[in-house]
């Protein structure tokens, strides 16, 4: 979230640099604006997500922390629906930047998607 609210072009940390696009974009200021807003809209939905997760954690009871975990799972993992299949066709096009970086990608989500299942199923079985 902070790479891309203040360090888009970076290549790290899920910066918007990966993408070869968003450098072309810079050439029509139209699309770059499109653009950035986009980036943003991203960055400010997960700062929203962070928020409430750290609200959440600090002050749910066990049954909704369970709800949350559920929650955070489904919703994480519908990046596999729509976002992966869109990064590994570009990254298999040469779009992206180092190259393969859809598969880190996928495994740093799928890294996500795994630490809430364990903590949702801790949870569950602690309550």
């Amino acid at each position: 979230m902070i790479t891309l609210y203040w360090f888009p072009d970076s290549n790290y940390a899920n910066g918007i640099g990966v993408f070869k696009a968003w450098e072309k974009s810079k050439s029509d200021p139209m699309v770059h604006n499109f653009v950035k807003y986009l980036v943003n809209w991203v960055a400010g939905t997960k700062l929203i997500f962070i928020l409430l997760l750290i609200v959440i954690l600090l002050t749910a009871d066990d049954r909704s922390l369970i709800f949350t975990g559920t929650a955070m799972v489904v919703s994480i993992a519908s990046f596999f629906w729509r976002l992966f299949p869109l990064i590994k066709k570009m990254d298999q096009a040469g779009e992206i930047d180092p190259q393969n970086y859809s598969a880190v990608l996928g495994w740093m989500i799928f890294g996500f998607i795994t630490i809430f299942l364990v903590a949702t199923l801790i949870a569950i079985s602690s309550s």
